[in-house]
């Protein structure tokens, strides 16, 4: 997927304009409350990545046919919490939020999703790579998979992404009947799809995704994120525009099956993911010359200046843990002309003897040092290097009510929700407190929100307060306490 100049200028402008607050920002009384968790509390708490066959897609080697977890906290739970990431986003985003939910509540699990797309990425090259090594990643990257190596990838869409999903559900279900499931941006959206999703078609109509689970947690996504305008059949067929850009069509999958955009693609990722790990062990050493920034930076400012929200291209790639040092930096013209604010760019060093460094922010939601550590471990990376173009189509043209459309054999999205639900708005993220309810009033869910007032987009799932962990588990014991 490529952005058009008219997408990339609109994508521009969105990042660069003023973030808005949610002028209903709810904060109830909470209990009295334990210590926050340390980092070393944190670091102790168990985690495995497991591997289950799944939903078989014909043509997919049957290796990938897979439904994959990373798994926090105890193997015999009470309660199991099972998060899907946002677009572009792997299992690992979710590092800190799961380890804070488990350390505050040990009697609960956390089940992170990598999709199946995640096992074509060679995270064992950037494990093995000494520093010299991860330094000629982040330089040139690792090669690409052909497109033309994974045409299979274009039946990778809505159904398989919940099918592989649902693995994992029915084998929480074994466990405890306390299970729940959400996810983050995107992840937000496929939650509230699971829920509405029938598993079986007509004319059955009796495999509910909301049959499986007690209630629905969504962070900063809400449905419909990413189906702003109607699709019609040849839309979908031929391509159209979308939200982030051109939409491939399914007559194109096999020849243009993943993403590979200028804000991101496989490459780009193999390289974030190798500055990231430079950027944990030697933060302040020289970033790689020819890297990710094309001026002399520390490893920590060549990484952080590509998602701080202060010079972030995307609102959906920010958070915000400080700001460059040693840096000049150009205002953004295109916000300045819309009256935006602190949108800028770095174009180099002050003094040209010394890098660009990283001055973190203690007021900032997100510790830096903290995000790079967990940007990329042994279990799970950040990001999902190879993200399938299916399903961007087909977010793009679901709705809640698919049955009687064209879309109704793939899209099978009908059912009422009536499940309780937890909706975290990021202050200056993507999501508004009038999208969650507007949603349950079309599903019949029982939304309850909080806002996290000072929170990017990615700041909801990588702050260093554990608010919207005890958010989470409030919400999750009082549903638990009404069965």
């Amino acid at each position: 997927m490529r952005l058009s100049p008219l997408l990339l200028l609109s994508g521009l402008l969105s990042a660069c304009a003023p973030a808005q607050q949610s002028q209903q920002s709810v904060r109830p009384a909470v209990p009295a409350r334990a210590t926050t968790p340390s980092n070393a509390v944190l670091a102790r708490v168990p985690a495995v990545r497991v591997v289950r066959p799944s939903f078989v897609v014909p043509g997919t080697p049957p290796e990938l046919n897979a439904s994959i977890t990373i798994r926090y906290g105890p193997v015999k739970p009470k309660t199991i919490l099972l998060l899907m990431p946002g677009f572009l986003g792997g299992a690992g985003s979710f590092d800190r939020l799961a380890r804070q939910i488990v350390a505050l509540k040990p009697g609960t699990a956390v089940w992170t999703v990598d999709r199946r797309s995640n096992l074509l990425e060679p995270q064992a090259e950037v494990a093995a790579a000494n520093p010299a090594q991860l330094a000629q990643i982040v330089q040139t990257g690792l090669p690409l998979r052909s497109k033309e190596s994974v045409s299979y990838m274009r039946d990778w869409g809505l159904e398989v992404t919940l099918r592989d999903w649902r693995v994992a559900i029915r084998e929480a279900r074994t466990l405890t009947p306390e299970v729940f499931i959400g996810g983050h941006s995107m992840g937000g959206s496929l939650t509230g799809l699971y829920a509405a999703y029938d598993f079986d078609g007509p004319p059955a109509d009796t495999g509910r995704g909301s049959d499986d689970v007690r209630g629905m947690v969504m962070l900063d996504g809400a449905p419909g994120l990413l189906s702003k305008q109607p699709l019609t059949v040849q839309n979908y067929d031929d391509g159209t525009e979308g939200v982030l850009g051109p939409l491939t069509g399914l007559k194109k999958l096999p020849e243009d099956p993943y993403v590979d955009a200028i804000y991101f693609g496989p490459k780009l990722a193999s390289r974030a993911a190798a500055q990231a790990r430079l950027a944990a062990t030697q933060p302040n050493a020289p970033a790689p010359s020819g890297g990710l920034v094309n001026y002399p930076a520390t490893n920590l400012a060549a990484a952080m200046v590509q998602l701080e929200q202060r010079y972030a291209l995307l609102p959906f790639l920010a958070l915000k843990t400080g700001q460059a040092t040693n840096a000049v930096e150009g205002n953004n013209l295109i916000a300045a002309v819309l009256g935006g604010k602190d949108s800028y760019w770095v174009a180099g060093q002050q003094d040209r003897n010394k890098p660009v460094g990283w001055q973190a922010d203690p007021a900032d939601p997100t510790n830096p040092q903290d995000f790079v550590g967990r940007f990329w471990t042994p279990l799970s990376d950040f990001s999902e290097w190879y993200f399938p173009n299916r399903l961007s189509l087909d977010l793009a043209a679901v709705r809640q009510g698919t049955k009687g459309t064209p879309f109704e054999k793939d899209l099978r999205v009908w059912h009422k929700v009536s499940l309780p639900a937890l909706g975290i708005v990021a202050g200056e993220g993507v999501s508004t407190p009038e999208e969650y309810q507007k949603y349950a009033a079309l599903t019949g869910a029982d939304m309850t929100v909080r806002t996290f007032k000072e929170a990017a987009h990615l700041d909801i799932i990588s702050a260093r307060s554990d608010q919207v962990a005890r958010w989470i588990l409030e919400w999750m014991g009082g549903v638990e306490a009404k069965k």
